[in-house]
């Protein structure tokens, strides 16, 4: 069984920023195999189906973004899921827009949401995809940057980020996180 997670903050005036690359992504991954991601429990929204012929669980922690950790870790003990078959999915301020990077483990960077994670599992062995969406004008602006206003055609160029994240995960289901790697980074 894999767990796909994407992150992101819970509440509508976040919905349309960057910080929820993520939850757009697994989103797109729902709409492309007619999922409804609508059970509550675990701190989160989620749905257990099948992809590309593997059990999974799509997850969209519904704490804030800092607090994510305790949505996955309730969830993994619940299912006894193994470390390698989290995927975690988040925006990355490094990565250019509309670029994805896969990691098959590392540590969380500056990221609050992964240090949530990581913090929580009490491990980094697990692959995660980020999804670029560039730095800030102004280096002292990244909160405003990360949960602030995005111009129509800069959210086009984000929706291709997502697009990419959402084709890397069904890779790595149908393949593997080696494979997705060669194909995506």
């Amino acid at each position: 069984m894999y767990l796909i997670v994407g992150l992101g903050n819970p509440e509508e005036d976040y919905s349309n920023t960057r910080h929820n690359m993520g939850f757009d992504t697994i989103n797109e991954i729902a709409k492309r195999y007619n999922i409804s991601v609508t059970k509550k429990k675990f701190k989160g929204l989620y749905e257990i189906c099948n992809i590309e012929g593997q059990k999974v669980i799509l997850l969209k922690p519904q704490t804030f973004m800092n607090l994510s950790g305790e949505s996955i870790k309730e969830i993994v003990e619940y299912y006894n899921i193994p470390i390698e078959n989290i995927i975690v999915i988040y925006d990355d301020m490094d990565i250019e827009k509309g670029a994805i990077k896969i990691r098959k483990k590392g540590g969380p960077g500056s990221h609050n949401g992964m240090k949530s994670i990581v913090e929580n599992l009490g491990s980094k062995e697990f692959p995660r995809i980020r999804i670029g969406i560039g730095k800030p004008d102004n280096e002292y602006d990244k909160i405003n940057y990360v949960i602030g206003y995005v111009s129509k055609e800069e959210m086009e160029i984000l929706e291709e980020g997502v697009k990419k994240a959402a084709d890397a995960v069904i890779e790595i289901l149908k393949s593997d996180v080696d494979t997705a790697m060669n194909k995506f980074n």
